[in-house]
């Protein structure tokens, strides 16, 4: 897996070292960074600036690209000892899931599960992410009804989001619970709506329709996270 950008090339480096395979530079770096690329241990290749696009499929890479293990996403049974887990069903986006991931992270969120989707492509994730991906165990669950069931079985409450739901502002937050969020073309089905404990909204101050679902994951794991 390639992942490629200075800021997130230095994160992984100084962060994440044990899943660093080799290093691509595609630039000249000073004498303090190549000193402490090296002492990684790991192969160091020099390449040219189209070689450089290939790798990273025309992203802009800055000259900095790593070569990374797989993913290794967590089990959902691994989280069930968590508190506080975020559900993304049908979101797509890898912009906007590498933004919730990094808010999640930031504000104290236990864990991410990727539900709707049978695999996704983690290299942006992680880049969009900052590299909070790396740090928050992310699950991947393709049928939201069984994940809505196995954590409910183990005491978590499922608030879903929705715009008919209840003023987040107003709902008292338990501390075993799932905040479930949908794409914003789809929002979530009525049947994941009927299972979930509580339906909760942002109420707006002005009449719009609604906030760009990464905005709108900030918001509520904001408003339901510890105090």
């Amino acid at each position: 897996m390639i992942i490629y950008g200075k800021q997130i090339f230095f994160y992984v480096l100084r962060r994440h070292r044990n899943i660093v395979r080799r290093v691509y530079l595609a630039k000249e770096v000073g004498k303090r960074e190549f000193y402490e690329i090296k002492r990684l241990g790991v192969e160091i290749i020099r390449i040219d600036p189209k070689k450089a696009q290939a790798l990273a499929r025309g992203g802009n890479h800055q000259g900095y690209l790593l070569e990374v293990e797989e993913f290794k996403f967590s089990s959902l049974e691994e989280l069930k000892g968590e508190r506080f887990l975020i559900i993304l069903y049908g979101v797509t986006d890898i912009g906007n899931i590498g933004s919730i991931v990094r808010t999640a992270y930031a504000l104290g969120g236990d864990g991410i599960i990727i539900s709707g989707l049978k695999n996704l492509k983690m290299e942006g994730v992680i880049r969009r992410s900052s590299g909070a991906a790396l740090d928050l165990p992310i699950a991947l669950k393709p049928n939201l009804y069984e994940a809505i069931k196995e954590l409910q079985d183990v005491n978590f409450q499922i608030f879903a989001a929705d715009m008919d739901g209840e003023d987040i502002r107003r709902v008292k937050i338990p501390s075993k619970r799932v905040l479930l969020l949908g794409s914003e073309s789809e929002g979530l089905p009525k049947k994941a709506l009927e299972r979930a404990n509580k339906n909760v909204a942002i109420k707006m101050a002005r009449d719009f329709d609604s906030l760009n679902v990464a905005s709108a994951a900030a918001i509520f794991i904001d408003r339901m996270r510890d105090e």
